[in-house]
């Protein structure tokens, strides 16, 4: 069974101590709300398990794998690519998860793209409500009178 297929196996079965088993203890996320990756086993772990808990009917519909280079070092590394469908909020969610290995097959960096804007926006609400619930990300202060408003709010 590949990383990969265990990673899945891992999402598909809500087992977060499997997935903890095969991230890097540097794992970088790449999340489509957030500029700057989640980084750190301990953050991602969080992470997956708010998501676990906000996507609905979640469920992998294929399955690529190759090699792609990484968005931190830009090295070629053994890769896969799982697409995705879910549901969000009541708004159909389509999307893929890039995983990319280490020599030991355990997920270095992980990049999700998901489509449509919509979705995108309700995920990113769910996701940072989420995170906030569990402590893991500051609640955003409140903009003062006037102030512009920012692209990124701190956990997204």
């Amino acid at each position: 069974m590949t990383a990969a297929d265990r990673f899945r196996a891992g999402v598909d079965n809500r087992d977060l101590a499997a997935l903890d088993d095969l991230f890097t203890e540097d794992v970088r996320l790449y999340s489509p709300v957030k500029f700057t990756p989640f980084e750190g086993k301990r953050m991602v772990l969080g992470l997956f398990g708010v998501l676990l808990r906000t996507f609905e009917d979640f469920r992998y519909v294929g399955h690529c794998a190759g090699t792609a280079e990484t968005s931190a070092d830009g090295v070629e590394c053994p890769s896969a690519v799982l697409l995705f469908r879910a549901t969000v909020d009541g708004r159909q969610i389509h999307g893929m998860d890039l995983l990319h290995f280490d020599d030991e097959g355990r997920i270095k960096e992980f990049t999700v793209m998901v489509r449509p804007q919509s979705a995108v926006h309700a995920l990113g609400e769910a996701v940072l409500a989420g995170l906030i619930a569990d402590g893991l990300v500051p609640a955003p202060l409140a903009p003062e009178p006037g102030a512009r408003p920012t692209a990124e709010a701190p956990g997204r």
